[in-house]
């Protein structure tokens, strides 16, 4: 399947929204629709890019133009900052994920991305990712309804299970398996053809998150971010996180830092992947998990990833 801009059709009434190239900030969506009940799979970035979807949508699928629920499938911007958008919509999230939305909100971005062009190699690197979008005019519509471990939702006749499997990417990962069309909406379980990042892990447990994807079977994964996958994807990602916990392991032993340990990594099966500054963050993330430690907070694992595209 083609990697453009837009809708996508995975399957009958299912649709992905693709937004290339998939980096920093570029995330996917999920519409699914059943006569006349539909469901949306996260939102975007900023109002503007989450206005466009929402009109391609309504566009192409007509009942999309009132969207009874909105599923957060994780509480990063770039997955829940469009809710204001949906109006009366029943919102809904994993319990962590509702906690964690919280704590970074729209107006903190806004701030961040200002104060940018004063901070140095950091915030070249900040607006690198994120000088893109616009956080102004943001006011964060929070889930009504949370769950834990897994939903069950019936949509007109068809059933989309809900699973939680964090925390990995962050505190409340969570999985739309709609099991009778094979089709799986991941969330930033998987970043298809890019590193991934975990900003909570531990990096043993989104192992773990990619064998419970596998397990499912699906035969179209519309991830996080990046084109549409399958199953040999998730089979990649789990062979880059088991890699990288044993070389990450021995580093640990050796008493390298996370930075140095990233600097000599091996990863030409993954040379070709985008956004490879995110490597230090999983290094540390698994050095944290060995030593039973907090992993980074933000601002030192944007440090770490400036530091490191600068040396690579």
């Amino acid at each position: 399947m083609s990697y453009t801009k837009g809708l996508q059709e995975v399957g009958d009434g299912l649709d992905a929204y693709l937004q290339p190239d998939g980096g920093w900030g570029w995330s996917n969506a999920g519409l699914v629709v059943d006569g006349e009940r539909t469901l949306l799979i996260d939102t975007l970035f900023d109002l503007a890019l989450t206005d466009e979807m929402l009109r391609t949508m309504r566009d192409a699928v007509p009942t999309a133009a009132r969207i009874d629920t909105l599923v957060n499938t994780h509480a990063n911007g770039d997955h829940c900052y469009g809710n204001q958008l949906l109006g009366d919509a029943r919102i809904i999230a994993s319990e962590p994920t509702a906690q964690e939305m919280t704590e970074l909100p729209p107006a903190a971005m806004a701030a961040l991305v200002k104060q940018a062009p004063s901070m140095g190699e950091l915030g070249a690197f900040f607006l690198d990712c994120f000088g893109s979008f616009d956080f102004g005019g943001i006011e964060l519509a929070l889930p009504r309804e949370t769950f834990s471990g897994e939903l069950s939702i019936e949509l007109g006749d068809r059933e989309l299970r809900l699973i939680e499997v964090g925390p990995a990417h962050t505190r409340g990962d969570t999985l739309v398996h709609v099991a009778a069309d094979r089709v799986l909406y991941s969330g930033d379980i998987l970043f298809a053809q890019a590193h991934p990042i975990a900003w909570a892990g531990p990096v043993s447990h989104w192992i773990d998150a990619c064998d419970r994807i596998l397990e499912m079977d699906p035969e179209v994964i519309v991830p996080g971010h990046g084109p549409l996958a399958g199953p040999h994807d998730v089979r990649e990602l789990r062979s880059y996180f088991q890699y990288l916990y044993s070389e990450a392991t021995r580093r640990h032993a050796e008493g390298m830092t996370p930075l140095q340990a990233a600097r000599s990594i091996s990863l030409d099966r993954w040379a070709d992947w985008r956004e490879s500054e995110r490597l230090v963050v999983n290094i540390a993330n698994i050095f944290a998990e060995l030593s039973e430690t907090e992993p980074l907070d933000p601002l030192a694992a944007f440090e770490q990833m400036a530091a490191l595209k600068r040396s690579s």
